[in-house]
C-alpha cells in the first residue's frame, strides 16, 4: 500500500531561516526550504557546507541557534508519535557489524511491536521487506559477512517494515563500491516510486542525483540554490557552491549533460 501524505500541498519538511552553530563555528546560515509529499529531494554542497549538520537538526539531533523546523507539519519539539512516520539511514552504520545477528533478524528489529498476535503480520511484513530490497536468498546470512551494499539495503529494510511516510538518508552511498551504488541507487528510485515515500538524502554523487532525485537543494553553509536536477546542476550553480573545489567529476557532468 502507498503511502501518502495527509495534505499533499503541505510540506513534509518546512525550514526557515535556520542558522546552527557548533562550537563558535556558524555550520548553517539563515537557509530556508520547503520539501513536498513524494519528492526525493538531494541535498548537495562541498565537505564541511553543513548538509550533515542541517540534516541533524531537522532529526532534532542537536539544538539551533534560530528560525524554525517542521517536520510533518508539526515543529521538532512537538513531533511526539509524528516520529513513528519518519526514518533515518545515517552515514556510519549504527551497529556493531559482529554483533551476532543475520539479515532478517536486523530487518525485524524495525518492526514496531503490536503484541504476539500480530506475530503472522511481522512475519509478512519482514518478508516482503527482504524481497524489496533483494535479501530474500540472503535472509539468514549474518550481517558481518555482508558487503557495504548490501548493509545499506540491509538498513533500507528495516526502515520499510516501519511504513514511514519521511526517509531521511546522509550520505548513504558512503562506503559502497560504484556497482552497489548504481544497485542501490536504482533500488531506491524503485521503492519510491512503488512506495509513494518521501525522501530527503545528502550525496555526494551528482551523476545519481541527476539521475534518480526529483529535486535539489545545493547549500554551502548558505542556500545556493533548489530546483529540479536540470536547473540546479547547472555549470554556473554548482560553482557557486563548490567554489575552487569544483572538480573534474563535476565538470564532467556538465559536460554529459
Amino acid at each position: 500500500m502507498k503511502l501518502v501524505a495527509i495534505n499533499k500541498n503541505l510540506p513534509v519538511v518546512d525550514v526557515q531561516n535556520l542558522t546552527v552553530i557548533r562550537g563558535k563555528y556558524q555550520a548553517v546560515e539563515s537557509v530556508s526550504f520547503q520539501i513536498f509529499p513524494g519528492s526525493n529531494t538531494a541535498i548537495i554542497g562541498p565537505n564541511g557546507g553543513g548538509k550533515s549538520t542541517l540534516i541533524q537538526a531537522m532529526l532534532g539531533l542537536i539544538p539551533y541557534e534560530s528560525g524554525y523546523i517542521e517536520v510533518l507539519g508539526k515543529q521538532i519539539k512537538d513531533l511526539g508519535k509524528h516520529w513513528q512516520k519518519i526514518a533515518y539511514i545515517p552515514q556510519k552504520l549504527p551497529f556493531d557489524r559482529s554483533f551476532p545477528l543475520s539479515v532478517a533478524e536486523l530487518i525485524s528489529l524495525g518492526y514496531p511491536e503490536q503484541g504476539l498476535m500480530r506475530s503472522r503480520e511481522k512475519h509478512i511484513a519482514i518478508e516482503k521487506a527482504l524481497v524489496q530490497v533483494k535479501l530474500e536468498n540472503h535472509a539468514k546470512q549474518p550481517i558481518g559477512s555482508l558487503s557495504g551494499g548490501e548493509l545499506k539495503r540491509v538498513l533500507l529494510g528495516y526502515c520499510l517494515v516501519q511504513n514511514r511516510q519521511l526517509l531521511i538518508l546522509d550520505e548513504v552511498m558512503a562506503g559502497i563500491d560504484p556497482t552497489g551504488e548504481i544497485q542501490f541507487a536504482e533500488l531506491l528510485a524503485n521503492l519510491h516510486q512503488e512506495e509513494g515515500f518521501s525522501i530527503v538524502q545528502v550525496s555526494h554523487d551528482l551523476d545519481m542525483v541527476s539521475r534518480y532525485c526529483d529535486q535539489v537543494i545545493c547549500m554551502n553553509r548558505r542556500l545556493c540554490c533548489q530546483g529540479k536536477p536540470s536547473v540546479a546542476l547547472d555549470e554556473n550553480k554548482l560553482s557557486e557552491v563548490y567554489g575552487d573545489n569544483l572538480t573534474r567529476y563535476v565538470q564532467q557532468l556538465i559536460i554529459n549533460n
